[in-house]
């Protein structure tokens, strides 16, 4: 069953969110298996991050590459919001 991260860091901003995704697309992980739908929405330095995964251990998967470079790039990313995805849209 596919679920909903949702991550509200007390802060991040866009050049700290572009700078992350740089990291993660040289580390060959720009695309992650098991990710559904990513987006980042916000403004100034409350950004937040929406994704659908097809699974709890696709995203943990995930973890230990994201991990360091957030931690790099001083973002704490808290604890998501998780729910299980009900039905999904496609274009």
């Amino acid at each position: 069953m596919a679920l909903a991260f949702l991550f509200s860091p007390a802060s991040m901003n866009a050049s700290q969110y572009d700078d992350c995704i740089s990291r993660l697309e040289k580390a060959g992980a720009g695309n992650p298996k098991g990710r559904l739908f990513h987006a980042c929405y916000g403004a100034g330095d409350k950004l937040r991050v929406f994704d659908i995964w097809e699974s709890k251990e696709a995203f943990e998967s995930f973890g230990p590459t994201l991990g360091p470079i957030l931690q790099q790039l001083g973002v704490d990313p808290g604890q998501p919001e998780v729910s299980e995805v009900h039905h999904i849209v496609h274009p």
